[in-house]
């Protein structure tokens, strides 16, 4: 992904509301939304030149997502692809901190990169360009681009204020979820980010849905999980004029559902409850 806002445990039916845009070059192949062939347990778009993918979900109720980090560094001369980051998460079986703990000693072997991985009670953010230790996301509304988590870009800011609006609604419509992915307007000169990009790039991507005809947005996602596990995951595909090419929509219901619904501070703290639940932090 290049531009996504979230909300985690703020509304009151949804556990989990995700919206982003993915942003690439129009050259490079990728797979619609789809369960994968070859590990039925992941629901995902793919990459189809390193195989990896940039948003997914997993019947287990896990999910991760992905946006590269732009700075002036060259890319890491053989650098594992970061878009095998989210379906390893989504198949493995630790816990999200466990999961970046474990992540953190191979992490600069990557080219920069943000990551989000959750589950049903734990939301976890890490980057390989900022703190060293993974961070626990509380309660709240965020935004994510190609820098660090909530940096004010302007479209970012746009984006997440709009975000904001909707969620004050009793229902939320994915249509309007996807509307607001489509913006199209780009940012004043004088607002623009400074990323190391020339800077007629730095305005043709200053737009929260990019349009160019090498490089621009490819899909918009958007995932809805209710509290009772209930989990709705929308794609729209878009070719290189902006026009939308496709369309996907699965619906599941996760397998694994807190028996109780908690904020706790810290989401390692055992639960007191029936002894049979599983209290771990996923």
């Amino acid at each position: 992904m290049c531009l996504l806002v979230l909300a985690w445990k703020t509304h009151p039916r949804y556990r989990l509301v995700l919206a982003g845009n993915r942003d690439e070059f129009h050259d490079r192949a990728a797979a619609p939304l789809n369960w994968w062939q070859d590990d039925a347990r992941i629901l995902a778009g793919r990459d189809q030149k390193a195989g990896g993918t940039w948003l997914g979900v997993a019947r287990s109720g896990r999910f991760g997502v992905i946006t590269n980090y732009r700075d002036l560094q060259a890319p890491v001369e053989g650098a594992p692809s970061r878009g095998n980051l989210v379906p390893r998460y989504l198949t493995g079986a630790t816990s999200p901190k466990e999961f970046l703990d474990d992540l953190r000693g191979a992490a600069l072997r990557y080219s920069g990169f943000n990551l989000l991985v959750g589950g049903s009670r734990a939301l976890y953010y890490y980057s390989n360009r900022g703190p060293k230790d993974p961070t626990v996301l509380a309660p709240g509304i965020y935004g994510l681009s190609n820098h660090l988590l909530d940096t004010p870009w302007p479209k970012l800011e746009r984006t997440r204020e709009k975000f904001r609006q909707l969620l004050t609604q009793p229902e939320l419509a994915p249509d309007d979820l996807f509307t607001l992915l489509a913006d199209r307007e780009r940012a004043p000169t004088e607002g623009l980010p400074s990323t190391g990009l020339p800077s007629d790039w730095e305005r043709v991507v200053s737009a929260p849905f990019i349009v160019n005809e090498r490089y621009g947005t490819r899909c918009s996602s958007v995932l809805l999980v209710e509290r009772n596990g209930r989990t709705i995951l929308h794609e729209r595909r878009f070719d290189a004029s902006g026009v939308q090419s496709g369309t996907s929509r699965f619906e599941f219901t996760s397998t694994e559902v807190p028996e109780v619904w908690f904020e706790a501070g810290d989401p390692n703290e055992a639960i007191v409850t029936d002894p049979s639940f599983d209290s771990s932090p996923e």
